[in-house]
């Protein structure tokens, strides 16, 4: 196992650290970084879907948070093994966390978006808000079978799949979710809003120091939140702060088989749970490799078996969003932390969602100014998209944030655009073909697997490499007939395309037809001695059209 490999034993060195000065500065970066997931999971949920605040504090996060523990646990136990057998005592344990795009991905593409859809079909607020949290549990349960299933082929997984369609999927959600969505709650009050966004970019998109070095997003969200709650006194909309109660509200994060009355439910959501599940467990081989060349050799099957692990307990729990190991972990050894920062972390984060002192955090702290800390994520997820990949890859990253937005369409005006009367007076299909409606309804379905799939045959068709082109164009038309992606039905069910209406039924015949008929145009072309000529330099930034 890679663990004996370690860095030879340092004379005087064998003491093993659980606890230096680095491990408090550690504990607070990580400390943070989970409790600001939560609270903006939390936050969004509540102001934007209306979520009663209740099944959150007491149902969802408790279990959460008792990911994060025990994942942060084991890890502090692997990198306490490799400090014993090696005699290292310099050992920096791997850093586990909520994950960031995914976490805050769940709520506006699953539970959000499921609240709302349970309460329209009949559900009492409290009814549908309870089976919202049976599907986050199937969901993130679904999320921990695939990454314990993937956790054996990770490597694999990060030589086949190309990074323009992992990574352009993600900064999709990143472009037109994360960052669109939260920057509404900013503009809702833009005093509070704009100065919290100012110093969040200050800080950390233009990496400029504050005077003392007092840490920008702290200052940021203590700014925004005074402002908040001085705005009433000065005739403006704004908070008032004797309307906050200081109570607590936690649970027990008890194992439960409540997500199996959706599981069923939770099917439909396949397709974006597995490009989340995906995504985290090439990132966790990723993470691995840095901590190695930093100097840690840890397995990366056992970092990524626990993350996988700490998802399926969290969601068998209560939970409802996935944790992973962060990219990190050479930034903590540099800063001094070793053992103790992921203990003290697990600990507190644990106890924070059974306690309940999140909740109490969530309420203080108003969405606009917790909202520019998600900007500031999602114009990150952007560039690292582009960054990450080839730039002769940076079409295919483009081409991936398309589903996405068509997505948003259908998230933002489904209530006026897309009502159940809209949407039957959009089936006939015209002279054109499809109507407008239908194809912004299909391409949002299934939009994550959507963008990761036409990225990644983008991508291998820039190679030159057509007849992996056209096999991932071969997959999106299997994919297409039974609604797995591009589902025909407005809530984006699967279906048996025979059992589909006729006019409904064009549209997974359609689109099979069309991704069919260009991967057999990529074979054809396969075979012509121009489609093996070397890539033309100039391709994918402005060379045919300056």
């Amino acid at each position: 196992m890679s663990e004996e490999i370690g860095p030879t034993k340092n004379p005087g060195s064998d003491r093993i650290r659980w606890i230096t000065s680095g491990d408090v500065n550690g504990f607070f970066g990580l400390m943070v970084d989970n409790l600001t997931v939560m609270a903006l999971m939390a936050g969004f949920l509540i102001n934007i879907f209306k979520f009663p605040a209740e099944i959150i504090y007491t149902k969802m996060l408790p279990g959460t948070a008792f990911g994060v523990l025990f994942g942060d646990l084991v890890y502090t136990w692997l990198a306490w093994r490799i400090a014993k057998r090696t005699g290292n005592a310099n050992v920096t344990a791997m850093p586990l966390g909520l994950d960031t795009p995914s976490s805050l991905g769940i709520v506006f593409t699953v539970l959000g978006p499921a609240f709302l859809a349970y309460k329209e079909s009949g559900l009492s607020e409290m009814e549908a808000a309870n089976m919202t949290w049976y599907l986050g549990m199937a969901t993130m349960v679904n999320i921990g079978i695939i990454k314990l299933v993937f956790s054996f082929a990770g490597k694999w997984l990060q030589r086949i799949v190309p990074q323009a369609g992992l990574l352009g999927s993600l900064s999709g959600i990143g472009l037109a979710l994360i960052g669109l969505l939260p920057m509404l709650e900013i503009f809702r009050l833009p005093i509070v809003g704009l100065i919290s966004l100012g110093l969040i970019f200050y800080t950390l998109v233009a990496g400029i120091r504050l005077p003392r070095g007092l840490p920008g997003v702290a200052v940021a969200v203590l700014v925004g939140t005074v402002l908040h709650y001085c705005m009433p006194a000065l005739g403006l909309p704004g908070g008032h702060i004797s309307e906050l109660k200081f109570e607590f509200h936690g649970g027990l994060p008890i194992p439960r088989l409540d997500f199996l009355k959706a599981y069923g439910d939770s099917l439909k959501y396949l397709p974006i749970a597995f490009p989340f599940a995906i995504l985290t467990v090439i990132g966790g081989v990723n993470v691995t490799e840095s901590a190695r060349v930093g100097g840690d050799e840890f397995d990366t099957q056992q970092i990524l078996v626990t993350e996988a692990v700490a998802t399926l307990l969290a969601g068998v729990c209560g939970g409802v969003a996935q944790s992973t190991p962060y990219i990190g972990q050479p930034a903590y050894k540099a800063m001094g932390a070793r053992l103790g920062y992921t203990a003290m972390t697990g600990l507190f984060v644990g106890l924070g969602g059974m306690l309940g002192y999140v909740s109490f955090f969530v309420k203080l702290i108003p969405a606009g100014v917790l909202a520019p800390i998600l900007v500031f994520v999602a114009l990150d997820i952007v560039v690292q998209a582009f960054l990450a990949t080839k730039k002769e890859h940076a079409p295919a990253v483009a081409l991936a944030h398309v589903p996405t937005l068509a997505r948003l369409l259908a998230i933002k005006y489904s209530g006026f655009i897309f009502t159940k009367e809209a949407w039957e007076a959009q089936l006939k299909p015209t002279a054109e073909g499809l109507s407008e409606t239908q194809v912004i309804i299909a391409l949002g379905n299934g939009f994550i697997l959507t963008g990761m799939l036409w990225g990644a045959f983008l991508a291998e068709l820039i190679d030159r490499r057509l007849l992996r082109s056209a096999g991932y164009l071969m997959a999106l038309g299997g994919l297409a007939i039974p609604g797995i992606i591009h589902s025909a039905s407005p809530d984006g069910n699967m279906y048996n395309p025979m059992n589909l209406s006729a006019d409904a039924a064009l549209v997974p015949k359609l689109f099979g037809i069309g991704y069919f008929a260009l991967a057999g145009l990529f074979i054809a072309l396969s075979f012509t001695p121009e489609s093996k000529e070397a890539p033309d330099p100039n391709a994918g930034h402005g060379g045919h059209f300056g």
